[in-house]
Formats: structure tokens, C-alpha cells, sequence
């Protein structure tokens, strides 16, 4: 399949929910309104919304905002990530001695993390930071960990054989086995970023999307919360493609399904 036809049949799927959305908001069947406009507003409205927010510019501050932390989260969460995961896969009894307190903290509700946080770190940008690296840690870390573990016993025998040295090893060998699980997991951690620092701002703060979205949840616009909706899967999905830009910059090694094939 070309990626037009892929992405004319992406556009389709959305023009198809949000033209049905819209008809069963606005057009009675059998005399009543399926999804009444008070609960689910309509794409119309929610679209005047995103489109006054842009023209008016308020938005624009609180994008920065929630931009800025989740880049922050993004960075720090899989910079952390990777290094004790490289870490704990070369150190075996590290791994062992540490393996139930991850998984203790791993299992810990992120959002009884968020209040915690807010306390210690205040209203700020850092607590909804904190919160966002708790989220995509976790997510790196088991994925880079499981990447440095899959390395196949025959190509480090070979590279020993060789005479590679540790660093060698690691430069030739672990970090490639590693990178197409870190960047698999760096796409998941993209949203988890932008959801650990929207829901610290819903729960606490003065400015980002999750507080407008917040705002208008408090007044019972509906239409509002959709905008902010809208716009934050946006926002999710343009740092995600500079993601995928990122990953076959550094993978261009890596063999296509195509070139498998042939």
C-alpha cells in the first residue's frame, strides 16, 4: 500500500467519526437526539472554539507551557531510562538486588504521585514535570533493558573472537540491539510526556492545556474541553513525527520490511 493511499484511508476514518458525530448531535432519529449537544457538544462549535482560541492567541501560552514540560519529562524520563536500563542489563546482580522495588514503584497509581509531587515541588512547572518522568522512565527502561538482554550470544562471541573490546561491544553491538527497542518505546512515552504534564496541570496549575481544558470542564463547556482534546492529540502527534524523524536518522542501518523481502 503507498503511504498516499494509507493516509487518504486515515483522512477517510476521521472524516467519517467526525461527519457522523455531527449528524447525531444535530439531527433528531426517530425524534431524539442521540447524543445531545449538552453532553457531547458538536464538531462545529468545538472547531469555532479551537479557531478562536488561535485568533485571539490564548492559547499560544499555554501550548509553550505544556510543550516545555513535556519536553523536559520526555528528556529526562528517557535519558534515566536508558542509562539504568544499559546499566542494569550489564549488571546482572544490580538487576536482581533492584527487581522488586522497580516493580514496587512501577505499580504505584501516577496520579497519587501527582499531589505528592505538587507538595513537594509547588505549583510550578517541576511537579508536572516529575510526574511526566515517572511516566516515560518506566516505559524506556523495560524496553532498553529487554534490548541490551537480546543481544544474540553467537554475535558477542564473534565480536570477542574478534577481539572487541567492552566499549567496542557496547558501541558496535548493545547500543544498535538497544536503539529499536528505545525508539519503540520512545513513541509510547511521547504521549505518556504530554499526559503526565497535562494531568498535573489539571490537578494543580495556572496555565497549560490541561488547565484550559480545566476551566472549561468547571463551566460546563463542553465544546471547550473538546477544543483542548483536539488540539492536545495534535500536539502529540507533530512531536511524535519529530520522533519517527529522529529514529531513521539514527536506524538507517536497520533493513526495511521491503528489503526483507527481496
Amino acid at each position: 500500500m503507498s503511504r498516499l493511499t494509507l493516509l487518504s484511508l486515515q483522512l477517510l476514518v476521521a472524516v467519517v467519526a467526525i461527519v457522523l458525530w455531527q449528524v447525531l448531535s444535530t439531527v433528531p432519529v426517530f425524534g431524539k437526539i442521540l447524543l445531545p449537544p449538552f453532553f457531547f457538544s458538536n464538531p462545529v462549535d468545538v472547531f469555532s472554539q479551537i479557531v478562536k482560541w488561535f485568533a485571539s492567541g490564548v492559547i499560544w501560552k499555554h501550548l509553550w507551557i505544556t510543550l516545555w514540560e513535556s519536553i523536559l519529562a520526555f528528556v529526562i524520563g528517557s535519558l534515566g531510562g536508558v542509562l539504568v536500563g544499559f546499566w542494569f542489563a550489564r549488571q546482572p546482580l544490580v538487576a536482581a538486588v533492584f527487581d522488586p522495588y522497580v516493580k514496587m514503584v512501577n505499580a504505584l497509581p501516577r496520579v497519587v504521585l501527582a499531589p505528592i509531587f505538587a507538595l513537594w515541588l509547588g505549583l510550578g512547572i517541576w511537579s508536572k514535570v516529575a510526574l511526566g518522568v515517572t511516566l516515560v522512565f518506566f516505559i524506556v527502561f523495560f524496553n532498553v533493558y529487554q534490548g541490551v538482554k537480546e543481544v544474540s550470544r553467537t554475535v558477542l562471541d564473534n565480536g570477542r573472537m574478534l577481539g572487541m573490546s567492552e566499549q567496542q561491544l557496547m558501541r558496535h553491538v548493545y547500543w544498535p540491539s538497544a536503539l529499536s527497542w528505545m525508539f519503540s518505546s520512545l513513541h509510547t512515552s511521547v504521549g505518556f510526556a504530554v499526559v503526565g504534564a497535562v494531568v498535573g496541570e489539571y490537578l494543580g496549575s495556572a496555565a497549560g492545556l490541561g488547565y484550559l481544558i480545566q476551566q472549561a470542564e468547571g463551566v460546563f463547556d463542553v465544546a471547550g474541553v473538546f477544543a483542548g482534546m483536539f488540539v492536545l492529540s495534535a500536539f502529540v502527534l507533530l512531536i511524535d513525527m519529530g520522533v519517527t524523524m529522529v529514529e531513521r536518522r539514527l536506524l538507517v542501518w536497520r533493513p526495511t520490511a521491503a528489503d526483507g523481502r527481496g
